[in-house]
C-alpha cells in the first residue's frame, strides 16, 4: 500500500526551507478560465459545442449548495490555481514543459496558491473579483484548526487519501479522483465560513501550470507595465522598466515571481491583477473575438488544464456575459493586517468581520451596501464594541456596525433597545486609550461616561435617535496629502485603487 504524505509542512519567508517554492503563479490560470468561458458566446458560432471536452467535478449537489442555475440570478464563482503538474485527466506534463516554465520538481504538495472570488451580478455588466492571499490565517473547516488558507486543500486531501486507503480502497486513482474532490469542497467551505457567506459559491474552476503558456502564446502576447527593471533568476522574469508585451515563458515569470519584492505576496497579487487586466482586455478584443481560428485554440488551451464543477451551462454563462467589457471587470485584494509568525510559520493577519464587512460592500449588487471600509485604525483590533440600537432607525445600526468593522474594531453580537434620546459612550475606568479610538468614529463631542461594569478594552456605544452616523474624514482639498505610513510588520498595499480590466497600470 502507497504510503500518502500528512499535511504540509509550514514554508518559512526569506530564508531556510521552502516548501512551496511556485507560489502565487496560478492567479492567472484561474482567470484565464473565466475569460475563455466568456468566449463561448462566439465560439459556439465557429467551432460547435465548446461545452464539451471539459474536466469536471461532482462537488456542489451534494453538499448543500444551491442548483447549477443560481438561486439569486447572480454568479458566484471560485477560480482556483492549483500547483500540480498533470493535466486536468490527471496525466503528468512532459519535462521540456515544466523545464522550460522554470517550474522545477514537483514535490507532492498539492496548494491552492491563488483563490479569486468572481461575483457577476444578473445582468452580466459588471464583474468584480476579489483576491485572497495564500497566507492568510484561518479556521480550515473540516476540523483541522487554524492555518494558511492555501492547506484548506491539501489537509482534506491527506486526510481523505488516508481513510480511503485505509478502509481497503487500493486503486489510487479512484482514491485520488475522490481525495480531490473532498478538497474542493473543504475549500470551498472554508472560504464561505470566512466571509460568513454560507453557500454562495455556486460554481467552481480550477486550472494549473499546462495551459497557461499555451493561452499567452494564443492570443499573442499581453502588455504590462513595470515601475522598475526587473532581473530575477528563480522564476526567469526578464523585463524593462515601462511597457511590454509578454507572453509564453516571460507572461508566467512576470505573475510568478516571489523573490525581492517590495511588499511580498501583496506586490505579486498587484502584478497578478494588473496582468489578468491586460489578459481580459486583450481576450475580449476585436484581434480575438473576430478570429475563429484565436477562439478555438484558446478554447483547446484551456480544456487541457481546467476543472469545471459539473452542472456549468456554458452557453447560457457565456449568455449572461455578453454585456461585460474589459472596463467593467475590477480586481480587489482582502484587507490584510500584516505578517506575523505563528508557530514557526509566516502568515498574513486578517480580521474575519473585516473582510466579511468589504466582501459584502464589493457583492452588494445596487442594494443599500455597506459604506466603502475606510483605513483601519492602528490599535483598533485590540478593543471590543458592544453595539446598542436604540435609534428607531432600521438601518443606523448596520451602517455604524460596518464602518467600525472596517476601521478594525471588534464587534460583539448588536442588541435592539427601546428608542432613547441620546447617544453615549460606556468605557472601563482610565481606559483612555480605547475612548480615543472610538472617538476618531463618532467624534470628539460624544457624549462618553466612565462604567465599571465595562471590561477594560470595551466599549460600550448606546446609539439614540440624536446619532445622526458616525464622523466622516474630512473633505479633500486641492492640496495633497501623504498617505500614511503602515507599520513595520505590515506591507503596504501595493494599489490605493481597484484595478480595472482593460488598464496598463504599472506595478513593482
Amino acid at each position: 500500500m502507497t504510503e500518502w504524505p500528512g499535511p504540509p509542512i509550514p514554508a518559512r519567508r526569506g530564508g531556510g526551507v521552502v516548501v512551496f517554492a511556485r507560489r502565487g503563479v496560478k492567479v492567472v490560470f484561474s482567470l484565464v478560465s473565466i475569460t475563455i468561458l466568456a468566449m463561448t458566446w462566439w465560439g459556439w458560432q465557429f467551432i460547435g459545442d465548446p461545452s464539451q471536452g471539459f474536466a469536471t467535478t461532482n462537488i456542489f449537489e451534494d453538499n448543500g449548495h444551491p442548483p447549477a442555475k443560481p438561486l439569486d440570478g447572480a454568479i458566484d464563482i471560485l477560480l482556483v490555481g492549483q500547483d500540480s503538474r498533470t493535466d486536468a485527466q490527471g496525466n503528468p506534463l512532459p519535462r521540456e514543459v515544466l523545464d522550460m516554465l522554470h517550474a522545477g520538481v514537483s514535490d507532492g504538495e498539492r496548494q491552492t496558491d491563488t483563490m479569486i472570488l468572481v461575483h457577476i451580478p444578473q445582468n452580466g455588466k459588471k464583474a468584480v473579483a476579489i483576491s485572497f492571499p495564500r497566507d492568510s490565517w484561518v479556521e480550515i473547516t473540516g476540523g483541522f484548526g487554524k492555518h494558511k488558507l492555501n492547506s484548506a486543500y491539501v489537509y482534506a486531501y491527506n486526510d481523505t487519501s488516508k481513510t480511503l486507503q485505509q478502509q481497503g480502497n487500493t486503486d489510487l486513482k479512484d482514491v485520488d479522483a475522490k481525495a480531490k474532490d473532498a478538497s474542493r469542497k473543504n475549500l470551498i467551505a472554508t472560504l464561505e465560513k470566512f466571509i460568513g457567506k454560507p453557500k454562495m459559491i455556486d460554481r467552481y474552476a480550477e486550472v494549473n501550470l499546462s495551459s497557461f503558456y499555451e493561452i499567452t502564446k494564443a492570443i499573442g502576447g499581453v502588455e504590462v507595465c513595470l515601475n522598475n527593471a526587473v532581473k530575477e533568476k528563480k522564476s526567469g522574469v526578464d523585463l524593462p522598466a515601462g511597457k511590454s508585451t509578454v507572453e509564453g515563458v516571460q507572461a508566467l515569470a512576470f505573475v510568478r515571481q516571489r523573490y525581492d519584492l517590495q511588499n511580498g505576496d501583496l506586490d505579486r497579487i498587484a502584478r497578478q491583477q494588473a496582468f489578468l487586466s491586460g489578459l481580459a482586455n486583450k481576450v475580449l478584443s476585436s484581434d480575438v473575438l473576430a478570429n475563429p481560428a484565436k477562439i478555438a485554440d484558446l478554447i483547446e488551451a484551456v480544456k487541457k488544464s481546467v476543472v469545471l464543477s459539473a452542472g456549468w451551462d456554458l452557453p447560457e454563462f457565456a449568455a449572461q456575459m455578453r454585456g461585460l467589457t474589459s472596463g467593467n471587470v475590477e480586481f480587489h485584494t482582502i484587507p490584510t493586517q500584516g505578517d506575523a509568525t505563528i508557530g514557526g510559520a509566516a502568515v498574513l493577519r486578517v480580521d474575519p468581520a473585516q473582510v466579511q464587512a468589504e466582501v459584502a460592500r464589493l457583492t452588494a449588487d445596487g442594494e443599500t451596501a455597506p459604506p466603502e471600509t475606510p483605513a483601519t485604525l492602528p490599535g483598533a483590533a485590540a478593543v471590543t464594541v458592544e453595539l446598542f440600537d436604540g435609534t428607531g432607525s432600521p438601518t443606523a445600526a448596520i451602517e455604524t456596525r460596518n464602518l467600525l468593522q472596517g476601521k478594525g474594531f471588534k464587534l460583539a453580537a448588536d442588541t435592539k433597545l427601546s428608542t432613547r434620546n441620546s447617544t453615549v459612550v460606556r468605557h472601563a475606568p482610565g481606559d483612555d486609550a480605547a475612548l480615543a479610538l472610538i472617538k476618531q468614529v463618532f467624534g470628539t463631542a460624544v457624549q462618553a461616561e466612565a462604567d465599571r461594569d465595562v471590561a477594560p478594552g470595551k466599549v460600550r456605544v448606546l446609539l439614540g435617535k440624536d446619532f445622526k452616523g458616525a464622523a466622516t474624514p474630512p473633505a479633500k482639498t486641492s492640496e495633497p496629502s501623504k498617505p500614511a505610513q503602515p507599520p513595520s510588520s505590515a506591507p503596504a498595499a501595493p494599489t490605493t485603487k481597484p484595478i480595472v480590466a482593460g488598464n496598463v497600470p504599472c506595478v513593482n
